[in-house]
Formats: C-alpha cells, sequence, structure tokens
C-alpha cells in the first residue's frame, strides 16, 4: 500500500512502516539526493587529483557525501528505526557543519581549500545548514504521529 508521510506501508514478508517522505518529506530526500551528487563527486574529483593539496578538506567533503548518503536512504526506506538512525545521522551532520563552519572562520589556514562544510555551507547556498535543522524537525514531527 502506498501513502503519504505518517501512514503505514506493508511489506512482504516484514513488519509495517511508518513512510517518512510524504508531503513535504519528498523534497527532503530529493536535496539530499542532490546534496550527495554533489558532496560526493567533488570529494572523489579532489581526492583523485589534488588531495595531497588539502587532504582534511577534501576528506571531509568525502565523509559529508556519505553522511548525506546514509540519510537519504533513512528517509526512502522508513520506519520507526529508520527515522531514529536518521535522526541521529541529522543530528551529527548539523554538529559537523556547524563545528566545520567555525572551523574555517576562526582557522582559515587549517583548509587550503574549502569543505561541503565550509563557512557553514556558503559554498552550496547555506543548504548544508538549513538541511539538517529542517530534517531534524520534520523527523521529530513525523515521530508524534507514530503510535507506541
Amino acid at each position: 500500500m502506498t501513502s503519504g508521510e505518517g501512514e503505514v506501508t506493508t511489506t512482504e514478508g516484514g513488519p509495517p512502516r511508518t513512510r517518512l517522505i510524504g508531503g513535504p518529506g519528498m523534497l527532503l530526500v530529493w536535496l539530499y539526493g542532490v546534496m550527495v551528487v554533489g558532496a560526493v563527486s567533488r570529494s572523489v574529483y579532489q581526492i583523485a587529483t589534488e588531495f595531497d593539496r588539502a587532504p582534511l578538506a577534501y576528506s571531509l567533503s568525502a565523509v559529508a557525501g556519505v553522511v548525506y548518503g546514509f540519510i537519504t536512504y533513512s528517509l526512502v526506506r522508513g520506519g520507526e528505526r529508520a527515522r531514529r538512525a536518521a535522526l541521529v545521522c541529522c543530528a551529527a551532520e548539523l554538529a559537523g557543519v556547524l563545528v566545520v563552519g567555525t572551523w574555517t572562520l576562526v582557522e582559515p589556514s587549517a583548509f587550503p581549500d574549502s569543505t561541503v562544510w565550509s563557512d557553514y555551507g556558503m559554498g552550496y547556498v547555506f543548504i548544508p545548514v538549513l538541511l539538517p535543522v529542517t530534517a531534524l524537525y520534520w523527523l521529530r514531527r513525523g515521530r508524534a504521529g507514530v503510535t507506541p
């Protein structure tokens, strides 16, 4: 059965799962998907061609891409376990954006090249700082509709 956010879907051979991506949640999935492509493609290119120039920055961009990918997968998968995993990853993502963003402002020489999270995601129109905040809100809001 296909349904919107907060509704139950059936899976063959498994327990029913609450969908996380109905309505505005679809926009979150789309944005995270775009961020996966952007962060992973950027980091793969940079690691392959100029890793010695800024290994920390390029590695952090790769980590961001993996985090974005896991969050995207969790949102699409649905269910309470996936919702909790996405909550943890979104909180870690937000912490990473805040730490790296602050670090790049306080000590710019530590990053010879920017990361996805540099300057709080300014190079990505601040989506890296707005996305986890929005996702955390969405995922916590989705919890209210789930019965124990």
